[in-house]
Parts: C-alpha cells; sequence; structure tokens
C-alpha cells in the first residue's frame, strides 16, 4: 500500500442489546464468539463493557455494548505493567462514556481501527503531522487457537479531536492496532459464506467532505484511503452507493462490506433465513441497516 496501514483490523457496532444483536447476527449467517468484559488486575467490577467477536483472518466485526453484562459472559483480565496501568484504566473510562454518548447518536457502526505492522511509527507520524492521539496503549487479547484460548500482546491508538472527549472523532472512534502474529489462531467458518472484513462507508454532509478528507489524509498517511477500504462518501451521492439508507446523523459509517466465497449461495441463506435484501448501485447484496440494527451490510464476491 505504500504506507503503514496495513487496511481494517476491525470495525466496531454498538448495540442496545447485545444478546439480541447476537441472535441478529447468527440468523445473518456468522459465527458470533461467546460475549466477554473486560476486567483489570485488582478490580472486582467490570466497566460495564461488554462485548463479542466475528472472527475472520487478519480482521473481526466487534459487537459492543454498555452497561448490563449478559448472564454467562467470560471477564477478560487486560495484563499490563504496573506503570501502564492508570493510563489504560483512564482510556477504557473514557471508551465508556465515548460508548454511551455514540449509541445516544444511533444504534450503528461508530468504531474503525486501522491495522498497521508497526504502531510505533503510526504514534510519531500522527504526532509529526499535527494529529492529536491518545499514545500508544499496551494490552493483551485474548485469541483462539487450536489447543484452546490464550493471550496475546496486542497494542492500539486512539485518535483525539481537538473539540472533543479524549478517544473521539465526530464520526466515532478511529485508531490503529497492532498484534502480534498468532501462527495457531483459528477461524472459524460461517455458515453464509464470509470469508473477511474488506471496508466500510463514511458518509458525511457534502460541505463537509474537503475538511473530512483533509482530516483522513492525516490518519492515512502515504496510504489512500480507498487502499485501505475505507470509502469516504458525500451524503448527495450516497443513495447512489446504498440506495435507500439515510444515516440518523452525520457524519457516520454507514456500512461495512465483508468478502464472501459464492454471492448466490450467501444471497440463498440469507432469503431462507427471511433476511430483507436490498441492491447497492453497482447490483451487489446488501442487507439494509433496518435490518441489521443501524448499519448496513454488504456481501461482495471474494477476491
Amino acid at each position: 500500500m505504500g504506507g503503514d496501514v496495513d487496511g481494517l483490523h476491525h470495525v466496531g457496532h454498538l448495540v442496545r442489546d447485545l444478546e439480541q444483536a447476537m441472535e441478529r447476527y447468527r440468523r445473518l449467517g456468522f459465527t458470533v464468539s461467546e460475549p466477554a468484559c473486560p476486567v483489570l488486575p485488582g478490580m472486582a467490577e467490570p466497566f460495564g463493557l461488554v462485548n463479542t467477536h466475528v472472527y475472520f483472518p487478519g480482521a473481526f466485526i466487534e459487537l459492543v455494548a454498555v452497561g448490563r453484562v449478559p448472564a454467562g459472559a467470560r471477564p477478560i483480565p487486560l495484563r499490563v505493567p504496573g506503570d501502564k496501568l492508570p493510563g489504560l484504566v483512564a482510556a477504557i473510562r473514557a471508551t465508556a462514556a465515548n460508548i454511551t454518548a455514540f449509541l445516544q447518536r444511533f444504534e450503528g457502526l461508530h468504531i474503525m481501527i486501522l491495522d498497521t505492522p508497526d504502531i510505533d511509527a503510526v504514534a510519531a507520524r500522527l504526532t509529526g503531522g499535527g494529529v492529536v492521539h491518545g499514545g500508544v496503549h499496551d494490552v493483551q487479547r485474548p485469541v483462539e487457537t487450536a489447543t484452546g484460548t490464550r493471550m496475546e500482546p496486542a497494542r492500539y491508538l486512539e485518535i483525539s479531536d481537538p473539540g472533543l472527549p479524549p478517544g473521539r472523532v465526530p464520526e466515532g472512534r478511529v485508531g490503529f492496532a497492532q498484534n502480534a502474529p498468532v501462527g495457531d489462531q483459528r477461524h472459524p467458518g460461517h455458515p453464509n459464506g464470509a470469508t473477511g472484513l474488506t471496508g466500510c462507508v463514511l458518509c458525511v454532509a457534502d460541505e463537509a467532505l474537503p475538511e473530512v478528507e483533509r482530516r483522513y489524509g492525516g490518519y492515512f498517511g502515504r496510504t489512500a484511503p480507498g487502499a485501505a477500504g475505507v470509502t469516504v462518501v458525500p451524503a448527495s451521492a450516497l443513495d447512489g452507493l446504498l440506495p435507500g439508507e439515510r444515516p440518523a446523523a452525520l457524519p457516520a459509517f454507514a456500512a461495512y462490506t465483508v468478502s464472501v466465497r459464492d454471492v448466490a449461495a450467501t444471497e440463498r441463506f440469507l432469503r431462507g433465513n427471511d433476511v430483507p435484501l436490498a441492491r447497492t448501485g453497482s447490483g451487489e447484496i446488501v442487507v439494509p441497516s433496518g435490518a441489521a440494527l443501524g448499519t448496513a451490510i454488504v456481501f461482495r464476491r471474494h477476491g
């Protein structure tokens, strides 16, 4: 790609009821992991954040809720060096507050994290370009392997808008993540034939387009947004891309795209589950946002 961005690391779909969202995603044909909640050493109670994942090789979709933790949710210990703990606690509490604020805007996609092989280089580049961020946080993440779940290192940073609380930009949460490679990580198959997370669509007001393109130019550096799977579209052009979609607020991540092995088989599966379908402007099948808890899902042929 000519830069320090390797595509999407994950997108985050914020929902009001995680159990309902898990059932909806299973109806859409995704294999969904069991819910989990982050906890830190010495803290008896979780932060109130709870999530689950739809995994692909190298990327995932995260379903996130705040508030009630479902019965049976697995606690995930976040292991960090002692000197890093206060900063991480502050960052997670800020994330919980931000997620609450995002859900007040609308239920849907509010998180886009980009994958990088060198997050320290990204942090230095952003700082040099005047992009505000919260620094690199070192954590451990649960990884499903052939021998069971184990914790593996992960590092991330969040971009901040100077006029908003830390960890927020107008469209939600945007950042970068770097994971240590895991050679025996398991990637479950999906009944709908999905093979990967390939893109997302950011819709902005027409008059805001130049400023958003400038901002994202700073985020991506030498990597073009399109090369990383991010499409920025003005509101006046959204109907041509995703007919009938009307974000509840702007700017907004209006959709994400997954690749599938066989589009016709995916369509048969979805119709068999009575999932409403539409077509993109280029004829690809899409589950409208009204049927997918606030975000449209586009299914695109692999490769």
